[in-house]
């Protein structure tokens, strides 16, 4: 381990001043007498213009600390260093944490219970209306790398894709077949049972059909994914950021959204309308069973009927809506990996984050999905 040491030399600047050149590795065992030094040197001096950071090894959050505090100490700020992504990250942590220090406790608001409800109501709003505007500007990248491994497939990390699509699409099959079975099985119930007081027993057909080809088929499957591989995406990639594994992608030179997005994005789109399909036919399966066991409907009476009074078009309907249900689990999941910080307690609080927020647009573009087709009388 090299000891940390730094030299001060005329910046060459017009204006005159200096630049500090830090090197070695600043880590917590070689902090003892560099700090003290480091301090001495800059107090008196000349004004810093530049800090080159190139030759520094190792460097942890002690050795960013004792570098922010002699930066602060001289007035400088951190858009003079010149420094690698993860050296600026470290430096940027330990000045946003010393500037909270500074500023003291957050003064807590005590006033009438109906402005601090308003209060939260408008901080909540603000809220949502930042994610809302930071999830379309990751859309837009996200977008952009996947045009760009699709235009260059060559680019694709095919292993990869194969790994995501087995593991949130084929390992997903059984769950969906099961729970849509279930799901057709309560529809057709409830529909005999109200159906049957009007004398109308057969329409449990038509109304099994319609439900599950549009809606219950698509939106089950993408609930379902939401809550598994949505929250696996989000687990999976806040690991490697506590790891520190995507900051060493980014020095190799590497675009985290090519490497860990852009797979699980084009696999999500894939898979999806896959396991739609598959919850459709699990659906239609509990419906028949249903009809054929409780209701005296015949399987060949059951299809028959469908194939006379269910449109195709509400199978279309409902598969439109897979691509969209996958960009969205898989965007979401992605996003909320990518912004887990360094404590197990953000990663679970970003996993909670990610399943709700799934679900929630799920339910939301279903909704305006629904409202469009009305529109279109479709």
């Amino acid at each position: 381990m090299a000891a940390p040491g730094f030299d001060l030399q005329p910046s060459g600047h017009p204006d005159g001043g200096q630049r500090l050149t830090l090197y070695g590795d600043w880590t917590i065992a070689g902090l003892s007498t560099i700090r003290r030094r480091l301090a001495s040197s800059l107090q008196g001096a000349a004004p810093i213009e530049r800090i080159v950071t190139a030759d520094v090894g190792r460097l942890d959050t002690a050795g960013a600390f004792v570098i922010d505090q002699a930066l602060r100490e001289q007035g400088i700020d951190l858009d003079r260093v010149e420094a690698s992504q993860r050296i600026a990250a470290l430096l940027k942590q330990a000045r946003d944490i010393a500037t909270r220090e500074e500023q003291g406790p957050v003064e807590v608001r005590t006033g009438p219970a109906l402005i601090r409800f308003l209060e939260r109501i408008g901080g909540a709003a603000v809220h949502v209306w930042d994610e809302f505007i930071e999830t379309l500007s990751f859309l837009g990248e996200t977008l952009f790398s996947v045009t760009a491994t699709v235009i260059r497939p060559w680019k694709m990390r095919w292993k990869a894709l194969v790994s995501v699509m087995e593991n949130s699409g084929l390992d997903a099959v059984p769950i969906v077949a099961f729970l849509s079975f279930f799901v057709g099985m309560v529809v057709a119930f409830i529909g005999a049972s109200t159906l049957a007081e009007f004398g109308a027993t057969i329409f449990v057909v038509e109304l099994v059909g319609i439900a599950v080809l549009r809606e219950f088929g698509v939106v089950l499957a993408a609930i379902i994914l939401a809550g598994r591989t949505n929250s696996a995406f989000t687990a999976q990639i806040g690991a490697m950021k506590m790891r520190q594994e995507i900051d060493a992608m980014t020095t190799l030179g590497l675009d985290p959204l090519d490497v860990i997005v852009a797979p699980r994005v084009i696999a999500m789109v894939v898979m999806t309308p896959v396991l739609a399909f598959v919850g459709v036919l699990a659906g239609l399966g509990g419906g028949v069973l249903v009809g054929w066991l409780a209701l005296d409907i015949n399987p060949s009476v059951f299809f028959g009927r469908m194939q006379d009074f269910v449109p195709l078009s509400h199978f279309w309907v409902g598969m439109s809506k897979a691509p969209v249900f996958g960009l969205v689990i898989a965007l979401i999941g992605c996003r909320q990996g990518l912004q887990v910080g360094g404590s197990v307690q953000s990663l679970g609080q970003h996993t909670t984050k990610s399943v709700v927020q799934a679900i929630f647009s799920i339910i939301v573009i279903d909704a305006l999905f629904a409202t469009l087709y009305m529109e279109l009388d479709i």
